[in-house]
């Protein structure tokens, strides 16, 4: 074996170790490479989900939506679904807070029977007390009658009911006030089977409406359209010299009711009738203008309570009297 001698490994110098990685060209390799850095950058990226965003967040963002755009959103996947159903009443009272002021307070709901005390069911129910209502009751050929055993009948709950279905059937017929097509006269007496099919349908859409906040938010959407067509045809019209209310375009875009909080004419009087529909400008039921604090008053949600103490206090002087009527026969 040679012996290598000091002074020729200190001639030849300190090595240098020039390797180099050789360069790896293939695709597999580089796809890999690839691979792993989407990887990397998936796992540090913030989460871009809607709902990932904060609580309060989301539902204030849900508030500046219309009421049908929350029920296109509730269909996009189940996230939604359920988020949305969770949180209906809080989504649906945070959009009517700055939407529908007025027509929140002009189109309550009437109270369910089942939240209605049941001590006080038979005095609601009894046929004397149902003879009394009959007015209310009539068969309107744009209206159903409410059934007794779904919703209170004091007096309050009784008028919700028809106002609330009439937005619906309002609402059915806009396009052919718009376009000038006559609505369909139903001769008196008739009940033809399109105009039975058609108030069932719209009590269906009410009932929806008496359980859900949301189906109520957007009843009174759809009535703010009808409101804004509305004006806008009779404003066309330069012939009608009637007092109206002024609504901008710009206010008739917004979404909102605001400009029904002005002053204008009124707008209590029940469309008992579809022909009323032609001249019909804004129907906004429970409130009334004070010339006094030049403002519109609304009744009070507390109506219903007032009413059914007025049911309390009618049937106890009912069984006063039966009782009354048996001690004097007794004597006779």
């Amino acid at each position: 074996m040679r012996q290598v001698d000091p002074a020729e490994d200190e001639e030849l110098g300190e090595l240098e170790d020039k390797t180099e990685a050789l360069t790896l060209r293939s695709k597999r390799t580089e796809r890999a490479q690839k691979k792993q850095i989407r990887r990397a950058r998936k796992a540090t990226r913030q989460p871009q989900d809607f709902l990932s965003l904060p609580y309060e967040l989301v539902l204030d963002i849900l508030s500046f939506l219309q009421p049908s755009d929350i029920f296109n959103l509730q269909r996009v996947n189940r996230a939604f679904h359920g988020f949305i159903l969770q949180e209906e009443e809080r989504i649906a009272r945070a959009i009517a807070s700055w939407r529908y002021v007025c027509l929140d307070k002009c189109f309550r709901r009437p109270v369910l029977m089942e939240n209605v005390d049941e001590t006080i069911h038979s005095s609601l129910q009894c046929t004397e007390r149902q003879e009394l209502l009959t007015i209310h009751k009539k068969p309107y050929q744009h209206v159903l009658a409410p059934d007794p055993a779904e919703i209170c009948t004091c007096l309050t709950c009784m008028l919700r009911w028809s106002a609330l279905c009439l937005i619906v059937d309002f609402a059915h017929w806009q396009h052919n006030l718009d376009t000038g097509e006559p609505i369909p006269i139903i001769p008196r007496g008739r009940s033809p089977e399109w105009n039975q099919a058609l108030i069932v349908a719209n009590a269906g859409i009410v009932r929806k409406a008496l359980r859900s906040p949301l189906w109520h938010a957007r009843l009174l959407e759809a009535h703010l359209d009808s409101t804004s067509r509305s004006i806008t045809r009779h404003a066309a019209n330069k012939g009608n010299k009637r007092r109206r209310f002024r609504m901008s375009r710009e206010e008739m875009e917004s979404g909102t009711d605001a400009f029904l909080e002005r002053s204008g004419p009124p707008s209590f009087d029940f469309p008992f009738h579809r022909d009323n529909y032609y001249m019909l400008e804004a129907y906004l039921p429970n409130r009334g203008w004070s010339a006094e604090l030049e403002r519109w008053l609304y009744l009070p949600d507390e109506q219903h309570d007032r009413d059914i103490e007025f049911v309390v206090r009618w049937a106890e002087r009912r069984r006063n009297a039966a009782l009354e009527q048996g001690k004097t026969a007794k004597t006779a």
